[in-house]
């Protein structure tokens, strides 16, 4: 099975749930954590290279993301940040968001395997970047739904892992959970309200929706991954937004 991170600081509970349910644990870095990060991720839009190298090699996760390579002019610079990180982690992730440049990208980097870093188009974020450009290079999917991210998962050629909290932010706006797009009776079959589920009420709802999620999430990305998705309804039109 591919690695899946659950990807957040700052609440504890959340995390506990998720790791429960089989997610290894990472982090925007640097923030407040409350488990050892597996994967570390750093913020694109504000990159803070001093406070993210000194989270990472404190840290020392098993992954990491380096600078996001933005623009053409831009790859010494990302080169730089990977190999400053290379010695504390056993695998870099670069994120290519330049059109037709992928093949610059090294296979190794500073002695480490270098994962290309899919990064799924949304509102924070996403790359412009053909999933044919990263061949059968592993991969990783950074973010998005994760209805998206299994739609993609069987147009990459080989996705090895892939990290997210959407099912968090449904979680605490909505009290929705993610489902396999069979909750018919719901307005919204991928995500339903876990009031329209089965009426569950509590303090803890929100709490409630993410478990629910995480066990979901889990359960359909096992059963893609054995050639069963024939039997999830996840490859409609409405799924690939």
């Amino acid at each position: 099975m591919i690695d899946l991170y659950y990807c957040a600081g700052g609440n504890r509970k959340f995390a506990e749930i998720a790791i429960e349910a089989g997610f290894r644990y990472g982090a925007q870095l640097p923030s407040t954590t409350y488990f050892a990060a597996e994967f570390a991720d750093q913020d694109y839009k504000r990159p803070d290279f001093p406070g993210y190298l000194e989270a990472i090699r404190q840290q020392r996760p098993k992954v990491a993301t380096v600078l996001d390579w933005m623009r053409a002019d831009e790859f010494e610079d990302v080169m730089e940040w990977a190999e400053e990180v290379a010695p504390y982690v056993e695998t870099v992730i670069v994120i290519p968001k330049v059109v037709g440049l992928v093949d610059w990208i090294p296979e190794r980097i500073g002695g480490k395997p270098v994962r290309l870093g899919y990064s799924v188009p949304t509102r924070y974020g996403g790359t412009t970047v053909s999933v044919r450009e990263f061949g059968t290079r592993p991969v990783h999917l950074l973010g998005g739904s994760p209805q998206r991210q299994m739609y993609l998962s069987r147009l990459l050629k080989n996705v090895v892992s892939a990290d997210g909290n959407y099912a968090q932010k449904m979680a605490v706006k909505w009290c929705q959970f993610f489902t396999a797009g069979d909750a018919i009776y719901a307005k919204n079959r991928h995500w339903p309200q876990i009031q329209e589920a089965d009426g569950w009420q509590g303090e803890d709802a929100p709490y409630e929706a993410f478990r629910r999620s995480c066990v979901n999430i889990m359960t359909a990305w096992r059963a893609l991954e054995s050639d069963d998705y024939s039997k999830l309804p996840l490859f409609s039109q409405e799924t690939h937004m």
